[in-house]
């Protein structure tokens, strides 16, 4: 099965192809401001460096979220219409379960993505022969509430994401924390991909309708349209 996987929720635009749960190739771009400009360019780049088209595709996989809004509804977009054309099952992928593909070692495994303000999104997973299983709930939560639901394990955690960066100081204060090295911090196509596979094989794949962005929280500019209309 090939599949094509994309992920435009962080600054990163990453397109990869994999062969079941094996990469053939990935292409990144670290351009956030060029997602409609540079995601389309770079799938055709890769499948036309691949000798492939959207017709040996046999799974698509997206990244829905959390993340930048903008990024989001752009990936999914274009997936959609992808799916649409080619009546090809997609796959949505959530940003917390990608990065937490992005570790190998079983055990438990909690992604974070920076909400800011020191809000992180947060979901805690644990993976056992190659099945990532969340046992925590995707939030938009505050650290100094997720800090005491964590301090309720006594084994290993290793954190990843850009949130586990920003947040570095106070997870040291649990004695069991691990961190992911730098690289494995960032959103990767690949991880999306292999999740998708997984999903897949499970039965858990749908059509354009099925697709749909995760948003944990409004937007910048809805927060700022009810502070205004409050203040009206």
């Amino acid at each position: 099965m090939k599949i094509l996987a994309i992920d435009t929720s962080s600054n990163i635009c990453s397109v990869a192809i994999l062969e079941d749960s094996n990469p053939i190739m990935k292409k990144d771009i670290n351009d956030e401001l060029t997602h409609s400009q540079k995601l389309m360019p770079l799938i055709d780049e890769i499948l036309k460096s691949c000798n492939l088209s959207l017709n040996d595709i046999d799974l698509l996989a997206c990244s829905i979220g959390p993340g930048s809004f903008t990024g989001i509804r752009i990936g999914v977009a274009t997936v959609k219409a992808f799916v649409d054309v080619k009546n090809i099952p997609v796959v949505g992928v959530t940003s917390l379960e990608s990065l937490a593909y992005n570790i190998q070692d079983e055990g438990l495994i909690c992604s974070m993505i920076d909400a800011r303000n020191d809000n992180i999104y947060s979901g805690l997973f644990k993976h056992k022969e190659n099945t990532y299983t969340l046992i925590g709930n995707l939030l938009a939560e505050h650290i100094d509430n997720i800090l005491p639901v964590l301090k309720g394990y006594d084994q290993k955690i290793i954190f990843v994401g850009n949130g586990s960066t920003v947040q570095k100081d106070k997870l040291l204060e649990l004695p069991n924390a691990n961190f992911a090295n730098s690289e494995n911090n960032l959103a990767n196509a690949i991880s999306i991909g292999k999740c998708a596979y997984n999903k897949f094989l499970n039965g858990e794949h749908g059509t354009s309708n099925t697709l749909l962005p995760l948003y944990l929280r409004k937007s910048q500019a809805e927060r700022a349209l009810e502070e205004k209309e409050k203040n009206d």
